[in-house]
């Protein structure tokens, strides 16, 4: 249950309408007891009365308590379904926000032992559960309890025994079957968002890698597994609809042993009277319908375990505390060049084994350096360190004579322009995905950026900037991709800028083109661009060769092929 404690915390800011709605909630509850216990009794007179007393008796009072009843019910369960929509969605937009600004200073570090799938279920449909906690669960048991007093005090001014009687029926059921079906719900909720967890994760996979499935023969065996995951989820959902089914009989058989118990000692007399009539009816039909407000009670603390379950998923990834941390209050800092010095910095992911080893490297502002080496060799890794995805454990960063940590992250963000490996493009159109790198871009510039990376037929489909790229702009090749990332890079115009493969899965010609275009633009920049490949390097100013995370050679083209060492061999290779 401390699992639901910060999110009960996020509902004070709601608490007024979370108020009304319970209220309201309450009045509907207490609308509909009052017309059925108003019409029992009613009916109950009307009969004893016969035609003879038909003219002594007041019919006129009763009836307009039954249709001022049934309005009262009909305008409050509106109101409370208005209400109680506007204040879920409400908290549900405030947890999804609270959610959000805990997760963003996780990212990548932070997150990156989560698969997408998990933890897009986790930020969506775990999240989504958490609003059941005030629909299903505060809400239906605060008004039972309402119901319970205001009963209990009401039918006590006809008779206190069978008041007390009926009231501790209704307590005594309280306080029984939600415990217990909280406990026997508990293994269920967790189940079933466990599985619900695994089979969107592995929906998302299997919709991401079809075509590799197919290939490769993997399509009919991921699908065994989808359908076992599936087959194990309806299994739980099936005993949840079980203990539903029991819940519900439960307190349908509380309901009659009251029914029967307040027959039978009312039929001994009610308020003194021996001869209680009608008021028999009243207290039967009272209990009746009071039981029926208690039969979501049960049924709410059954999916408490799923809400808990969630609720857990959830904290799991917000509790943790950011890996990189920036400083809010860091003075403001500017330059229009940028220069780096990193001395003797090391780093490893989690456990594992060092990705950067003891490097020092020191980078004057305006050079062009080229990161080179195999796959894994730490390039990579390199860049991120630069742009604070991660922190290094030992060594130092310094940033224009400034260490890299006492930056604030609006400077540090301003003062880098970066092309990742995976340049993503969001499910928006083409003018949007630009603004990204420069919010106050005008349409010229925009589609002058284009035309530099060799993009411009993407204006030419009639829409122009409006063009919509789809999810992930699929429509799109690597090689556009990259491109595409490079106008970013153009756009934002940064004094440092960090390339990571930027003219994988171009064509010679459109390399050729493109260092062309990073060398015209890149002048009086800082310029760290990682590459497997050997074209254009004869323009940079240093080759750094990385091996196992180690700088094992620098120097510009002409000294290291002096020097006849690794790049030398890349070189042989390169021509072979």
């Amino acid at each position: 249950m401390k699992t639901l404690l910060p999110f009960l915390k996020l509902y004070r800011r709601h608490s007024l309408r979370l108020c009304c709605g319970i209220l309201l909630a309450a009045v509907t509850l207490l609308a509909s007891i009052a017309l059925l216990t108003l019409s029992g009794w009613f009916l109950a007179a009307t009969a004893l009365v016969g035609v003879a007393g038909i003219y002594s008796f007041n019919y006129m009072l009763p009836a307009a308590g039954v249709r001022g009843a049934a309005i009262t019910r009909t305008v409050a369960r509106y109101l409370e379904r208005l209400v109680s929509h506007d204040v879920t969605f409400r908290v549900l937009q405030h947890l999804r926000v609270f959610t959000f600004s805990k997760l963003l200073p996780l990212s990548p570090a932070g997150i990156a032992r989560f698969r997408q799938g998990d933890l897009l279920n986790r930020v969506v449909a775990d999240v989504d559960t958490l609003d059941h906690l005030y629909l299903r669960v505060i809400s239906p048991l605060v008004g039972a309890l309402v119901v319970l007093m205001v009963v209990t005090t009401g039918l006590s001014w006809l008779d206190g025994r069978l008041a007390l009687t009926l009231g501790g029926l209704m307590l005594l059921t309280l306080l029984l079957l939600p415990p217990v079906f909280y406990r026997a719900g508990l293994p269920v909720g967790a189940a079933l968002t466990r599985l619900r967890a695994e089979y969107r994760g592995s929906l998302t996979s299997w919709l991401r890698g079809q075509t590799e499935l197919n290939l490769y023969g993997g399509a009919i065996r991921f699908r065994q597994g989808m359908d076992a995951t599936e087959a194990s989820w309806l299994t739980a959902q099936k005993r949840q609809a079980s203990l539903t089914g029991i819940s519900q009989g439960l307190v349908m058989l509380m309901g009659g042993i009251a029914v029967t118990l307040i027959l039978w000692l009312s039929a001994g007399g009610i308020g003194g009277d021996a001869h209680p009539g009608a008021y028999i009816a009243l207290f039967v039909f009272c209990a009746l319908a009071a039981f029926e407000a208690l039969a979501p009670v049960a049924t709410a603390f059954q999916h408490l375990g799923h809400v808990i379950a969630s609720a857990q998923r959830v904290s799991e990834i917000i509790t943790q505390p950011p890996q990189v941390m920036f400083d809010a209050n860091a003075p403001q800092a500017q330059w229009d060049t940028a220069s780096l010095s990193l001395q003797n910095v090391s780093f490893r992911y989690d456990e594992g084994p060092f990705a950067i080893k003891n490097l020092s490297l020191d980078i004057a502002a305006g050079q062009h350096i080229a990161l080179l080496g195999r796959t894994g060799c730490g390039k990579s890794t390199l860049l991120q360190l630069l742009t604070r995805a991660w922190d290094a454990q030992s060594g130092s960063i310094m940033l224009n004579d400034r260490p890299l940590h006492a930056w604030s992250e609006a400077d540090l963000r301003s003062c880098i322009s970066v092309v990742t490996q995976r340049v993503h493009l969001f499910t928006a159109s083409l003018r949007d995905n630009l603004l990204l790198a420069a919010p106050t871009a005008g349409d010229e510039k925009l589609c002058d950026a284009l035309r530099q990376v060799g993009l411009e037929k993407l204006l030419d489909n009639g829409q122009g900037l409006d063009a919509w790229l789809g999810e992930g702009g699929r429509q799109l090749s690597g090689g556009e991709l990259r491109r595409l990332g490079l106008a970013r890079v153009l756009l934002k115009d940064a004094p440092l800028m960090l390339l990571d493969e930027p003219t994988e899965g171009l064509d010679a010609e459109t390399e050729r083109q493109i260092l062309t275009l990073l060398r015209k633009v890149a002048v009086g920049k800082t310029l760290i661009m990682v590459t497997h490949r050997l074209r254009g390097l004869t323009h940079f100013d240093q080759i750094c060769v990385l091996d196992d995370g180690r700088l094992i050679e620098q120097g510009n083209h002409e000294e290291l092929i002096t020097k006849q060492g690794r790049y030398w061999t890349f070189l042989q290779r390169f021509a072979l």
